[in-house]
């Protein structure tokens, strides 16, 4: 049985690739060959002209923000989805000592 496939990004070329996953193996973008991110199994990249939802896709990424299914079936809980909701919740962080991680995928910003 074939392994489920998970999404790849390249932030730069604002583009998201289906792959099967593999730990192991580190995946390039086809378009600029710069190391793909892993994103998860429950991602949905936006538009490509969109660019303020790749500016926050961005933010949760570099930040270690998945996209990964639970293991009861569901998704992958509260994402952020504009700039706004990213500056409180990182100003939440400076101000209380959480995580950047951790205070980015809370659903109140405190």
């Amino acid at each position: 049985m074939a392994h489920a496939k998970t999404s790849y990004v390249c932030l730069s070329c604002r583009a998201s690739y289906k792959q099967p996953y593999d730990r192991t193996r580190q995946r390039a973008c086809p378009r600029c060959a710069q190391p793909l991110i892993h994103a998860g199994s429950a991602f949905a990249a936006p538009r490509r002209r969109d660019t303020a939802a790749w500016r926050t896709l961005t933010v949760l990424l570099n930040a270690g923000v998945g996209f990964h299914k639970s293991c009861c079936g569901g998704g992958p809980g509260y994402r952020p989805r504009t700039l706004r909701e990213i500056r409180e919740r990182m100003t939440y962080a400076q101000r209380s000592g959480e995580p950047i991680a951790h205070a980015l995928v809370r659903r109140d910003a405190g």
